[in-house]
C-alpha cells in the first residue's frame, strides 16, 4: 500500500515550473542525436586524441551537461523514448533493437515531439538514422509507398535510413520511397533466410574490405558484410564513405527551405555507429583508427549544419542540442575501432553501450541558445532525452495532454540555467520489457538483478547479475564499490520505487 504514495511524494518534487521563455518568440530547434558517442569522445569532455572543433565551440557558446542520459543503453528504445516521452520498457514495440524490416513502432495518432511542435506552428523534419520500424504489421514495401513512416507521426519532411549501417537494406528513403530505386531491380529483404545471389561475408570473406569480428557476415554491400540478406536495389544502395555527406546535404536542404515558420530538425547522423567507414577525406585523420576518424567526420558534419544556420542569419534564434543515443563502444562487430587503451571512450565511467553502468547511458549533452543560455557554462543537473517532449511543449506553450509523454519532465529551467537542478530520479534499461532496470535517485544508483548487457558490445560488464547493485555516484562515479549489502534499507527503498514505477503507467505527475 505504501508504494504509490512513496512514488507520488518523490515524483512530486520533480515538477518544474515553466519559464517566461514560452511567451517569447518561438526559437528554431535543432536536435542532433549522434550514434554511440561516448561520454569521453569529445574534446570538450576530455578527449585529447581526436579533434572536435565544432562541438567544442558549441560547448563554449552554450552549456555542457555532465549528468545527462539516454533513457536506454541501446538505440531503438532511446529513440522511441525521445519522440514519445515514454520509457520504452512500457510496451513491446520499440523496446529492443529493431531489425531493419520491422514494422513501425510508434503508431500514427501517438502524441510525439514533432506533432507537439506542429501544433505550435513549426515546420518539422528528420534527416538521418531512423531505426524505429516502417510500414504496417508486415513491415515496409521497399518497392512502393512506405507508410506508416515518420511522415505519419508528426514530421513534414523525412530523409532517412531504415535502421543502421550494419543492417540491410542499405538504401536511403526520401519521403515515402527508396531513393534512386530502379523499378526493374526490386528490393527483397530477409532476416531469416538467405535470398538472392549476392555474396556474403560468411561465404566470400575475400571480398570484404572491412572484416567483421562478430556477426555481420550476411550480404556484402560496398565491401562490407551486413546483418540480414538483401537482393536487388543495386542503383539505390549507399556507399558508406558518402553517408555523412549525404545526410549533411539533406539537413542543409531542409534548413534552406524558404518559409517564415519556425523549424524543428531532428538530425540523426549515423556517426559513429558501425560500420565505421569514413569518407576518404578523414581516413587517417586521427591516431585512433577508423573510430577516431569517424568522430572527426561527425564533428565536420555538425560544423556544416551549424554553418548553414549561420549563413541564413538564424543562429541567434536557434536552440541547438547535441547528444548521443547511448554510450560509446569500442568493438561492435567490425575491425574498425583502432588501438585500444589509448582513448577512454566513456571517460572514467564503467561500462559501455549495452550495459546499465554509467558508460552505457551517461552521454555528452550540449545546448546552445544565444541570449538564453549563458556561454561557457556547465551544469550537473540530472536530465534525460526522454524529457524533450515536455520541455519543448513548455518552451512553445503547447498544452501537453494528460495521457501523453508519461515519463517526460520539463527541464527548460535547467537548459537555460535558471535552475541548477532538474530531475530527482530517472530510469534506464538496455532493451525489452522485462528488465532489469537501473534507477537514479539523487546521487544513488540502483541496478536490478538480471541480465544487464547486450552481447559483445557490453563486454566485459555484460552478463547475468544474480544480485541487485547499489552505488553512491556522488562518491563513486565509476561504480567500483557495490553498497547493496551495506545499506539494505536504501536498497529496499529504491527497489520499492522501481516496482511502483513499473506497476504504474507514468512517472510524470
Amino acid at each position: 500500500m505504501f508504494l504509490r504514495p512513496l512514488l507520488l511524494v518523490l515524483l512530486g518534487t520533480q515538477t518544474i515550473s515553466c519559464v517566461s521563455a514560452a511567451d517569447a518568440a518561438k526559437p528554431n530547434i535543432i536536435v542532433i542525436l549522434a550514434d554511440d558517442v561516448g561520454f569521453g569522445d569529445l574534446g570538450c569532455y576530455g578527449a585529447t586524441l581526436v579533434k572536435t572543433h565544432a562541438l567544442d565551440r558549441l560547448a563554449a557558446e552554450g552549456c555542457r551537461f555532465t549528468d545527462a542520459h539516454s533513457p536506454a543503453a541501446t538505440c531503438t528504445p532511446t529513440r522511441r523514448a525521445l519522440l514519445t516521452g515514454g520509457y520504452s520498457w512500457r510496451q513491446e514495440a520499440g523496446s529492443s533493437i529493431a531489425p531493419g524490416d520491422a514494422p513501425i513502432t510508434i503508431q500514427p495518432g501517438t502524441v510525439t515531439l514533432p506533432s507537439l511542435l506542429k501544433q505550435a506552428g513549426y515546420r518539422t523534419g528528420i534527416v538521418g538514422k531512423w531505426h524505429l520500424g516502417l510500414g504496417g504489421q508486415g513491415g515496409p514495401d521497399w518497392n512502393g509507398e512506405i507508410k506508416p513512416s515518420p511522415l505519419d507521426i508528426g514530421f513534414d519532411s523525412s530523409f532517412i535510413m531504415a535502421a543502421t549501417g550494419d543492417r540491410v537494406p542499405c538504401v536511403f528513403i526520401d519521403q515515402r520511397r527508396v531513393a534512386n530505386l530502379d523499378p526493374a531491380d526490386p528490393i527483397t529483404v530477409s532476416y531469416k533466410n538467405k535470398i538472392g545471389t549476392d555474396p556474403t561475408g560468411a561465404e566470400n570473406p575475400e571480398l570484404l574490405k572491412l572484416k567483421h569480428t562478430l556477426g555481420h557476415d550476411r550480404t556484402i554491400v560496398n565491401g562490407v558484410g551486413r546483418i540480414g540478406w538483401m537482393s536487388g536495389g543495386k542503383a539505390a544502395r549507399w556507399r558508406d564513405e558518402d553517408m555523412a555527406d549525404t545526410f549533411a546535404a539533406q539537413a542543409i536542404k531542409f534548413l534552406e527551405t524558404p518559409g517564415d515558420a519556425p523549424f524543428f530538425l531532428l538530425f540523426t547522423p549515423h556517426g559513429i555507429h558501425v560500420p565505421r567507414v569514413p569518407n576518404e577525406r578523414f581516413v587517417g585523420s586521427s591516431p585512433l583508427g577508423a573510430r577516431g576518424d569517424a568522430i572527426q567526420e561527425l564533428d565536420d558534419t555538425v560544423s556544416r549544419v551549424l554553418a548553414a544556420v549561420e549563413k541564413k542569419g538564424q543562429s541567434a534564434n536557434t536552440l541547438v542540442i547535441f547528444t548521443s543515443d547511448n554510450g560509446g563502444v569500442w568493438d561492435d562487430g567490425y575491425a574498425d575501432h583502432g588501438p585500444q587503451g589509448t582513448h577512454r571512450i566513456n571517460g572514467a565511467l564503467r561500462g559501455t553501450k549495452g550495459t546499465l553502468f554509467e558508460g552505457g547511458h551517461r552521454v555528452p549533452f550540449i545546448a546552445r541558445w544565444p541570449g538564453k543560455i549563458k556561454p561557457g557554462t556547465e551544469s550537473s543537473a540530472l536530465i534525460s532525452s526522454v524529457d524533450f517532449p515536455a520541455t519543448f511543449a513548455a518552451l512553445t506553450n503547447v498544452p501537453l495532454p494528460a495521457d501523453a509523454a508519461p515519463d517526460s519532465f520539463n527541464i527548460l529551467p535547467a537548459l537555460t540555467g535558471e535552475s541548477t537542478t532538474a530531475r530527482t530520479s530517472a530510469f534506464f534499461h538496455v532493451g525489452g520489457t522485462q528488465g532489469p532496470l537501473a534507477l537514479r535517485m539523487g546521487s544513488w544508483k540502483y541496478i536490478q538483478a538480471g541480465r544487464g548487457g547486450s552481447g559483445k558490445a557490453a563486454a566485459p560488464d555484460a552478463g547475468d547479475a544474480p544480485k541487485p547493485k547499489l552505488y553512491d555516484l556522488g562518491k563513486d562515479p565509476a561504480e567500483t564499490h557495490d553498497l547493496a549489502a551495506e545499506l539494505p534499507d536504501k536498497l529496499r527503498e529504491m527497489a520499492a520505487f522501481t516496482q511502483a514505477a513499473r506497476a504504474g503507467s507514468r512517472t510524470r505527475p
